[in-house]
């Protein structure tokens, strides 16, 4: 009986022993988990950057538009002495000329090989030699075009436009044009066209340019015609904080985590380094100012006070 009782007592003994060790096991385990997690290194940000958020802004209207910087006249020049040769040229592509200048002088050949001039070719008015298809020894061809002048050296924009924007302009309106390396020129609106094309449903704006702008006829060029009065911009963003990809405009939001979200915005007009946000974004968030060409979607960022 009390070898029983003893037995018993022991094995109770064991067992407790070995139920402690396994809880010291666990413990321990338990301890190296939580050192480790402590010791794993937190993520660090993808990027610094400055949070900017819209803001409301009042500007002026503007049309933009895509057009061409054409002569405001061309003048064609030719003879009515068919028969005749060029005897000598006075004036050549680039140069300008007065009304009355002579250009050419015609003539012909004697039995004994001598020359005697004819008749000559003058400009019908200031201007700038734009073409000119002549050279000394040539016959005249009844009809021919020997030259092209810009009168009076004027060039125009000749904005392509819809018929609903085209009913929106006023003569006399001022227009910005941008040409080059952002180079702007500044014009005035001398006609609009009373129709449009029926093919390409667009119409034209003939904008006056400034003689001394160097530009040159053929130029392809963007530009805006401000309408005058001005309206509310409900929310506008630097354009530094948009990343156009894809033909489509992108910013990226900074949540109170710090990570960013990729949003996609529809974008309207711009006025000098900030443009305008029609849709994608709510009043007041909070986008990253700059470098989203360099973030993804869920990116942590550091965010700098300005």
């Amino acid at each position: 009986m009390q070898m029983t009782t003893s037995r018993s007592i022991n094995g109770r003994l064991i067992k407790t022993a070995t139920l402690i060790a396994l809880l010291a096991a666990l413990s321990a385990c338990s301890g190296k988990d939580e050192t480790q997690a402590a010791e794993k290194p937190a993520a660090k940000p993808a990027l610094t950057v400055r949070a900017v958020q819209t803001a409301p802004a009042q500007w002026a209207r503007s049309l933009p538009a895509n057009g061409s910087v054409l002569p405001w006249q061309e003048a064609v020049i030719g003879a009515q002495l068919p028969g005749l040769r060029i005897m000598e040229v006075k004036a050549g592509i680039g140069d300008w000329v007065r009304q009355g200048d002579v250009l050419l002088t015609l003539g012909n050949r004697t039995r004994d090989g001598g020359d005697y001039i004819q008749g000559r070719v003058v400009s019908p008015d200031d201007g700038v030699i734009s073409a000119a298809n002549v050279s000394v020894g040539s016959t005249i061809q009844p009809g021919a075009e020997l030259f092209r002048l810009i009168r009076k050296g004027r060039l125009e924009w000749r904005a392509e436009l819809t018929a609903d924007e085209l009913m929106l302009l006023r003569k006399g309106m001022t227009a910005e044009i941008t040409v080059g390396e952002g180079r702007t020129i500044k014009g005035r609106v001398r006609a609009i066209s009373p129709s449009v094309d029926p093919q390409t449903r667009y119409g034209h704006a003939l904008v006056d340019l400034p003689k001394d702008a160097g530009l040159i006829a053929g130029l392809f060029a963007r530009g805006e015609i401000k309408l005058g009065d001005a309206a509310t911009v409900a929310q506008t963003l630097p354009q530094s904080a948009l990343v156009q990809r894809d033909g489509a405009a992108y910013v990226y939001v900074v949540g109170a985590d710090g990570r960013v979200q990729e949003r996609k915005v529809e974008i309207g007009q711009r006025s000098g380094d900030r443009i305008a946000i029609i849709s994608g974004i709510e009043p007041g968030v909070s986008v990253a100012e700059s470098g989203g060409a360099f973030l993804t979607d869920g990116d942590l960022v550091q965010v700098v006070k300005e």
